[in-house]
């Protein structure tokens, strides 16, 4: 009971995490069905908090770092994790999953229809789950700068690093683990799910053909980017805006470009 008292105080405290969530689920559910939805959210959370829990005691991946517990009791933590945070690598790990197979797959566009085709070899291809690293690391790389300014914005002020770090207060080592983190993840469920291709039956399970689907996970993607960006002017930290406001065109222009040439990146290699 305690526990189910906490998480529904936790989705209470930190709504925005759970709209994600939710539609995370819905576009993973359609594009991977309901088991590898809840593989991948598994393993997925299971790298994150082993290694939140790893820095904040030994400073590998990301460099050392403290949650500051003004919420213990009032949200879920696990250990010295607040529960949230390591939930939050979930979606944004398989959203930038899914940008990397938009820009590495064949593309059929029709009009204003946009589907991935051939995407067996490429899902599982190491550029594409590099590629998704990057992706991953560069959402942190907006995130992070106005999480730490947490108490300026509803957040609240959940973190603090032992050293002051070089991009607008966060170390550079962080982004590494970012990386590191997200080539983990995304690597380990490609394998898990080549395995679970296998299985008799279980190919196309529970997958639903939308239209439109190829750009669901691309959306929510570009949907947390322009949430971070609104709070990163709202608190007034302009330069921060405008660098991260840089780096979401940067993306956003690559996956009009793969739009408009849809075979251009494509390949498993």
């Amino acid at each position: 009971m305690e526990f189910l008292t906490h998480l529904y105080a936790t989705v209470l405290l930190r709504p925005y995490v759970f709209i994600f969530l939710a539609f995370y689920l819905a576009v993973a559910v359609l594009n991977m069905g309901a088991v590898r939805s809840a593989v991948f959210t598994v393993l997925a959370y299971a790298i994150a908090f082993l290694s939140e829990y790893s820095s904040t005691r030994n400073g590998f991946p990301y460099g050392f770092y403290s949650y500051i517990e003004t919420t213990r009791g009032q949200e879920l933590w696990i250990s010295n994790v607040p529960f949230m945070d390591s939930l939050s690598y979930t979606f944004l790990s398989y959203v930038s999953y899914t940008v990397s197979l938009l820009l590495h797959s064949p593309l059929k566009v029709s009009g204003r229809e946009i589907r991935i085709v051939e995407v067996n070899p490429v899902k599982s291809s190491l550029r594409t789950v590099l590629t998704g690293a990057v992706l991953f690391m560069l959402l942190d790389v907006i995130i992070d700068p106005v999480a730490f300014h947490g108490d300026r914005w509803f957040l609240g002020k959940i973190y603090t690093y032992k050293e002051e770090g070089e991009y607008f207060h966060i170390p550079l080592t962080n982004f590494a683990g970012w990386f590191l983190v997200g080539a983990a993840i995304l690597y380990c469920f490609s394998r898990v799910n080549g395995w679970l291709e296998n299985l008799p039956g279980f190919k196309d399970a529970g997958m639903r053909d939308v239209p439109g689907k190829a750009l669901f996970g691309p959306g929510i993607y570009f949907g947390i980017l322009a949430f971070n960006l609104a709070v990163t002017f709202y608190i007034g930290e302009i330069l921060l805006g405008i660098c991260g406001t840089a780096i979401g065109l940067s993306i956003l222009a690559t996956v009009v470009y793969k739009i408009r040439n849809p075979r251009a990146f494509a390949g498993p290699a």
